[in-house]
């Protein structure tokens, strides 16, 4: 069996497999962690023993992303998922710690956006990258 969709042919989007579905998530969820804990570190912080309050709204956001996408249809898409994933990352990470009591100043919201985007989408344009140069 070949993973593609019946009558996926040129012209046509191939769906993605399960693991490639479970690795685009993975991934998402690590670079979130990665970001949580690299803000923890520049600020002197322990990295460890406040990870999980300065990640989870952003995973929260994240979960909410891949929801309201169907990330699981297109999970590498930079415009279709990405886009959508990031956005709903940075707004429902924001939303969730102002709730919560947590910092939501303007510099931190540059910079979370900034940074969020460069991850979640980024890795997506390479991901279409490397699809288009294998392709030709």
């Amino acid at each position: 069996m070949s993973g593609r969709a019946p009558g996926a042919g040129v012209g046509h989007a191939q769906r993605p497999t399960v693991a490639a579905v479970v690795l685009a998530l993975i991934l998402d969820v690590v670079l979130v962690v990665a970001f949580a804990a690299t803000g923890r570190a520049s600020h002197d912080s322990d990295v460890w023993s406040g990870l999980w309050q300065t990640a989870w709204p952003f995973l929260a956001g994240l979960g909410i992303g891949w929801l309201v996408t169907l990330a699981w249809r297109a999970p590498s898409a930079p415009v279709r998922t990405g886009l959508g994933v990031w956005a709903a990352t940075v707004i429902g990470g924001m939303l969730l710690r102002a709730a919560t009591g947590q910092g939501t100043a303007l510099p931190f919201i540059i910079v979370a956006s900034v940074t969020l985007l460069i991850a979640l989408v980024g890795w997506r344009l390479i991901s279409a990258l490397v699809r288009r140069i294998r392709r030709r």
